[in-house]
C-alpha cells in the first residue's frame, strides 16, 4: 500500500494546488510513482481525461507533473457552478444531474464521498505515493461536519499534512495558529508541518513566527516559497483577471458563467489584455467572447446589459471578433437548447454563418485539426472540446483531423466577414497560430509584426518545481512519509 500526503491550506487562494504541482514533479523526479488526488474541486476551468470524461483543470495539471495520463479517478467530484447557488454534478467524468448547494450537502455528498474514497484506496494500491490537495480551509466552522475533501479525506488515506499559507496576503501566522486551534487533537497531529508561500523579502525575519509555532505545536516550518512570476494557471476560483492594454488592443468579454480561462494565457504574455463587463468597457481592435458554462444565460446577460449592441457596434467600426465554444455559438444565427438552460430557440448575435443545437451528452476530447481560415490556411493545431452543443456552419473555421487519437475528418467552428469562431479549447497555446493571428490584426492596425515566444507546460512545472524543492525541506518530508 503507498503512502499519502496531503496539501491542506490555511484559506482559498494560498497555493494548494500549485504547491501540490510542485510536490507532484519532485516527487516524480526522485523516482516515485506518484498520482494527485483531489476528492471534490469546484472549477470552470476543466479539461478531458484520458477516459474521455471532464476533470478539473488543476488535476490535469497535477497529473502532468506526475508523468501519468490525465485521469478522473484523480478528481472523482467535479462541481461546476451554474449560479443560483447550483452547481452541475461531475463523478467520474459525467454528468450526473444539477442540484442547489444545500440539497447536494444533505443528499448526495456522503454517497459521493464514500465513492471517492475507494478510488482513493484503488491509487494507493497501485502506486507509491499519492499527494492529495484539500479545499479551501480545513476548518471553516460552518461546513467542518460536511467535509469531504480536507481533513477527512487525511484520515481516510493515514496522510501526513501539509499547512500551507499566502504570506503575502499577510496574518499568515495567525492563520496557522487559528487553524491549529480549530482542528482536533487526532487531526493536530497528522501535520507535518507547514510551508509559508509567495513570500517577498528576507525569510530570515520570519524566524522567531517559526519558533513560537515549533515551541506551541511541536511543528516545523518546512519552506518559505518565494514569490514566484510563473505561466502555470491558477484556479479560477480567485483568479484576478487582468486588465492589460496592449499595442493591439485584445478585449475578453468575462462572462458570468466564463469557463476555461486559461485559453487566453499565451494572449497575456505575448500582447496584454483586457477583461470588461460593461457595455462601455468595448472599445477594442479584437473583441473575445470566451466559453460558457451556461451559453444561452450568458447571451442573455450580454443582451439585457448592451454588451451584444457594443460588441456590433465595435464591429462595424473595424473590430475582428472571436468566440470560442460557448463564445463561438453565441456568435452564429440562432442557438435551440433544450438540455443547458432549456430556453428552446433562441437568436445568436449573427456574426458568424453557424447555426447551434445541444445534445444531452457532452463531448470530451482531445483534437488536433487543421485550420481553414485565410491567414493560418493549412496549419495543423491542437485543443481539447468540452461541449454539448453541435454547430452546423457554412464555412468551417477549420476540419478536425484526429479525435483522441484516431482518425477522422469533421468540419468546425465558423468564418464569417471578420469574426471566426472554434470548439477548440487551448487554440492559442499553438504558438505558431498564435503568432499568426497576432501579426494579421496588428498588420491590420499599422503595427508591426511580432515574435510569439514559445514556451511550454512541461517546462513552466519543471522550472516551478526547481524553485519549490530548492526551498523546502524535502528530506524532512520524505522522513515524515517513511519514504
Amino acid at each position: 500500500m503507498g503512502r499519502a500526503l496531503m496539501i491542506q491550506g490555511t484559506s482559498s487562494g494560498a497555493g494548494k494546488s500549485l504547491l501540490t504541482t510542485a510536490l507532484c514533479r519532485i516527487f516524480s523526479n526522485l523516482g516515485y510513482d506518484v498520482v494527485p488526488f483531489k476528492s471534490q474541486n469546484m472549477s470552470l476551468n476543466s479539461a478531458p481525461s484520458i477516459e474521455g470524461g471532464e476533470m478539473s483543470r488543476a488535476q490535469y495539471l497535477q497529473a502532468i507533473a506526475c508523468r501519468k495520463k490525465p485521469s478522473v479517478r484523480f478528481n472523482p467530484i467535479l462541481l461546476k457552478p451554474e449560479g443560483n447557488m447550483r452547481s452541475q454534478v461531475v463523478f467520474m467524468g459525467k454528468p450526473i444531474g444539477s442540484v442547489s448547494a444545500k440539497d447536494y450537502m444533505l443528499s448526495q455528498k456522503e454517497e459521493l464521498f464514500q465513492k471517492a474514497m475507494k478510488v482513493l484506496d484503488g491509487l494507493k494500491e497501485e502506486h507509491d505515493l499519492v499527494i492529495i490537495e484539500g479545499a479551501g480551509s480545513p476548518v471553516e466552522i460552518n461546513l467542518k461536519d460536511y467535509d469531504i475533501a480536507n481533513m477527512r479525506v487525511a484520515k481516510f488515506a493515514g496522510a501526513k499534512v501539509i499547512l500551507v499559507t499566502d504570506i503575502d496576503r499577510g496574518g499568515s501566522f495567525a492563520s496557522i495558529v487559528g487553524t491549529m486551534e480549530l482542528l482536533s487533537e487526532e487531526e493536530r497531529d497528522l501535520v507535518l508541518g507547514f510551508v509559508f508561500n509567495k513570500f517577498r523579502g528576507d525569510a530570515s525575519l520570519l524566524k522567531p513566527g517559526f519558533d513560537y509555532l515549533e515551541k506551541r505545536y511541536g511543528k516545523p516550518a518546512l519552506g518559505v516559497i518565494p514569490y514566484v512570476e510563473h505561466r502555470l494557471p491558477e484556479e479560477d476560483s480567485l483568479v484576478e483577471f487582468p486588465k492589460v492594454k496592449g499595442e493591439l488592443h485584445i478585449q475578453i468579454v468575462r462572462l458570468p458563467h466564463m469557463s476555461n480561462f486559461t485559453d487566453f494565457e499565451p494572449l497575456h504574455w505575448a500582447n496584454g489584455v483586457d477583461y470588461v463587463t460593461k457595455a462601455e468597457e468595448i472599445k477594442g481592435d479584437v473583441v473575445i467572447i470566451p466559453g460558457s458554462k451556461n451559453t444561452v444565460e450568458d447571451l442573455l446577460w450580454m443582451r439585457e446589459n448592451g454588451i451584444e449592441d457594443a460588441i456590433l457596434e465595435a464591429y462595424k467600426d473595424g473590430a475582428f471578433v472571436l468566440g470560442i465554444c460557448g463564445g463561438f455559438q453565441m456568435l452564429g444565427k440562432e442557438i435551440i437548447d433544450d438540455f443547458e438552460s432549456k430556453r428552446g430557440k433562441i437568436k445568436g448575435i449573427g456574426l458568424l454563418p453557424a447555426k447551434t443545437v445541444f445534445k444531452a451528452e457532452k463531448r470530451t476530447n482531445h483534437l488536433e485539426a487543421r485550420v481553414l481560415w485565410g491567414p493560418a490556411e493549412g496549419m495543423s493545431v491542437e485543443g481539447y472540446e468540452i461541449r454539448m452543443g453541435r454547430s452546423l456552419s457554412e464555412r468551417p473555421f477549420s476540419v478536425i483531423t484526429s479525435v483522441n487519437g484516431a482518425g477522422t475528418l469533421e468540419p468546425e467552428g465558423a468564418i464569417g466577414e471578420r469574426a471566426i469562431g472554434t470548439y477548440l479549447h487551448g487554440i492559442f497555446h499553438n504558438f505558431a497560430f498564435t503568432e499568426r493571428f497576432l501579426n494579421y490584426l496588428r498588420r491590420e492596425n499599422g503595427l508591426e509584426p511580432v515574435s510569439v515566444e514559445e514556451w511550454s507546460i512541461e517546462e513552466e512545472i519543471e522550472k516551478f518545481a526547481r524553485v519549490v524543492g530548492e526551498n523546502l525541506d524535502v528530506e524532512r518530508i520524505l522522513g515524515g512519509l517513511g519514504l
